[in-house]
C-alpha cells in the first residue's frame, strides 16, 4: 500500500513527495455515477450517503438481533423474515431520529436496565433496576412509559 509513495535509489528508499501531493489533490473527492442525469449533484451525493447509513444500520441490526444465518425454503417464510428485518430496521431508524443519537449508544444505555428475581422465605419478587436520567430521556423521546418498578410479587403460602 505504501510502496506507491516510495522510490528506491540504490539501497535507500526515498519518499516520493510528488506522488503524495498528487494523491492529496484527490482527498475527499468522490466520483459518483447515476442513470438519471436530471438529478443535481447534491441529491446524488445525499442518496449515496443515505445508502452508506442504511448499510451500516443493516450490519448493526444483524449483529444486534443475531439474525444470521437463517435458512428458509418456503417463500412465505422468506417474505416474513424479510418483513421482520425491515420492521426492526424501521424501529431502529425511528429511535435514532427521535432521540438524535446512534443505535449503538441507545442500545448500550438501555441494556443497563435489568429485571431481577429475588426469592426469600416470604415469597418471590421481580423488580427492575432504577432508570437513569439518560434512560428516562430516551424513553420520553420515544414516547414510551417507564416500565413498572415491580413486575410480580408472589407471597409464599
Amino acid at each position: 500500500m505504501l510502496r506507491r509513495y516510495l522510490t528506491r535509489r540504490g539501497r535507500r528508499l526515498r519518499i516520493d513527495q510528488a506522488k503524495i501531493a498528487a494523491e492529496a489533490r484527490l482527498d475527499v473527492k468522490f466520483l459518483l455515477s447515476c442513470s438519471d442525469d436530471t438529478l443535481p449533484a447534491d441529491e446524488i451525493a445525499l442518496g449515496y450517503k443515505q445508502l452508506l447509513e442504511v448499510e451500516r444500520t443493516w450490519r448493526d441490526m444483524k449483529q444486534t438481533l443475531e439474525i444470521r444465518p437463517v435458512y428458509h425454503r418456503l417463500e412465505d417464510r422468506i417474505r416474513a423474515h424479510v418483513l421482520l428485518c425491515w420492521l426492526a430496521l424501521l424501529l431502529i431508524r425511528i429511535a435514532e431520529t427521535r432521540t438524535g443519537d446512534t443505535w449503538a449508544n441507545l442500545r448500550r444505555e438501555l441494556q443497563r436496565l435489568h429485571l431481577g428475581t429475588f426469592s426469600g422465605p416470604a415469597g418471590t419478587i421481580r423488580q427492575r433496576t432504577d432508570t437513569t436520567h439518560t434512560q428516562r430521556k430516551i424513553l420520553a423521546a420515544l414516547d414510551i412509559d417507564e416500565p413498572p418498578k415491580f413486575f410480580d410479587i408472589t407471597p409464599n403460602a
